[in-house]
C-alpha cells in the first residue's frame, strides 16, 4: 500500500470517528505525518498509533491529534500556544490552521528535530521556545487558542490566565494516572471565569513542571526561533 492510500485510509477512519470539520482533515491530509516518524516506525506512520520518540514521550495518535484539533476551533486569524511540542506533528497540523503557532518543548534535542522538521516543511508561521510548558508563554500572551500535548492533574492556572477572556479555548488531558485521564475543553468566559467540558478518556505522558536538569544547565532556557517570520 503505498503513502497517499495509507494517508486516504487514515482520513476516512477519521471521519468515521466523528472528524467533521473539513479544515481538520484538510490539514492532516496536507502534513506528512512519516516525516515527524523515526526511522525505525516509517512503516506504521499513517497507522492509528502512538509512536515512541525518545525522552519518554509520543507522537499522539492521529485519531487524537484530529480530536483536540477539532476541538480547539482554531480560526485563521488566530494566534495558539502548544505546550509540548514533541516531534513537532501537532504543531504542523494547527500551523495550518493559524496564524502563528508558538510551541513549548523542554527536551533540547527534541525541539531541535522538530525545528528541522517545520523548515524542511517550510512552514514559516511556527514560533519555538526551549522552557517550561507549565509556566506557559506570558511574552506572548494573551493568546485565543493553547493546547497542552501532557496530562496534568489540574489546569494549570498560568495557562489558563494566559487564554483571551471571553473567547479563548484551552484542551488538555487532565488525570493524575495514565490510565484514568479526562480530555477536557476549558473556555474563558467575559467575566474572567472558566467553563469546561469533558470531551473523551485518553491516555497521556505527563506533563512535567521544571526543567530536565542537565538540559536546563547547558540551555539556559533561553527562547529559540524556529522559521521566523513576519506575523501576517
Amino acid at each position: 500500500m503505498t503513502i497517499a492510500s495509507r494517508k486516504i485510509r487514515l482520513v476516512m477512519q477519521l471521519r468515521r470517528h466523528g472528524i467533521s470539520d473539513t479544515n481538520v482533515l484538510s490539514a492532516i491530509e496536507r502534513i506528512p505525518r512519516e516525516v515527524f516518524v523515526p526511522s525505525t516506525f516509517q512503516d506504521q506512520a499513517y497507522e492509528d498509533m502512538a509512536l515512541p520518540i525518545g525522552h519518554g514521550q509520543t507522537l499522539s495518535r492521529p485519531q487524537v491529534v484530529a480530536v483536540m484539533t477539532q476541538a480547539l476551533c482554531v480560526q485563521r486569524g488566530q494566534r495558539v500556544l502548544e505546550v509540548g511540542t514533541g516531534s513537532g506533528y501537532q504543531a504542523a497540523v494547527l500551523s495550518r490552521l493559524c496564524r502563528r503557532l508558538y510551541t513549548i518543548e523542554r527536551h533540547r534535542e527534541l525541539l531541535n528535530l522538530a525545528e528541522a522538521r517545520f523548515t524542511k516543511l517550510r512552514l514559516h508561521n511556527i514560533t519555538t521556545h526551549f522552557g517550561d510548558g507549565w509556566k506557559g508563554w506570558p511574552a506572548q500572551a494573551p493568546f485565543e487558542r493553547i493546547i497542552v500535548t501532557a496530562a496534568a492533574p489540574e489546569v494549570p492556572a498560568d495557562l489558563a490566565a494566559q487564554l483571551n477572556p471571553g473567547s479563548g479555548i484551552l484542551v488538555l488531558p487532565i488525570g493524575r494516572s495514565s490510565r484514568d485521564q479526562d480530555l477536557v475543553r476549558v473556555t474563558r468566559l467575559e467575566d474572567g471565569s472558566f467553563r469546561e467540558e469533558f470531551l473523551e478518556s485518553v491516555r497521556f505522558v505527563p506533563l512535567v513542571a521544571g526543567m530536565p536538569v542537565p538540559e536546563a544547565l547547558g540551555g539556559g532556557g533561553r527562547p529559540t526561533m524556529a522559521c521566523r517570520s513576519p506575523e501576517s
